[in-house]
């Protein structure tokens, strides 16, 4: 039985115009359809807390910052608390500049009580 399983995925994947086949819609599923719901925090609305929060660093300091993309295979539970944003320290070592988007507080019985989801920024030439 795991065997057609596994059969069964690999088609799904190798049929790009399968309308009906969740493994092809999670292969083409993009920032936009990312949204929160009753279960997890939306990709799109993280990543729109990280543009807001780097148009108001533009502003203030004259900068020219541009928000990236998260990473979209990240899945958080709903937060239960506004998100918060700040710089993520280079003492955290990353290759590039990121933001930090937090919640402090997901919704009761989330698998994770808080979050910390890191979205990458470049500097606009």
């Amino acid at each position: 039985m795991n065997r057609w399983r596994t059969a069964l995925l690999c088609l799904c994947l190798l049929a790009t115009t399968a309308q009906n086949c969740p493994a092809s819609e999670a292969a083409y599923r993009g920032i936009e359809d990312d949204r929160t719901n009753g279960v997890k925090h939306g990709l799109f609305e993280i990543r729109e807390e990280a543009r807001q929060f780097i148009a108001r660093e533009n502003l203030s300091r004259g900068s020219h910052w541009e928000v990236l993309d998260p990473n979209l295979k990240i899945q958080v539970p709903r937060c239960a608390v506004p998100l918060t944003v700040k710089w993520v320290p280079k003492a955290y070592g990353l290759s590039a500049p990121n933001v930090a988007v937090s919640c402090g507080r997901t919704v009761g019985g989330s698998w994770e009580k808080h979050w910390n989801v890191f979205v990458p920024v470049t500097s606009e030439r």
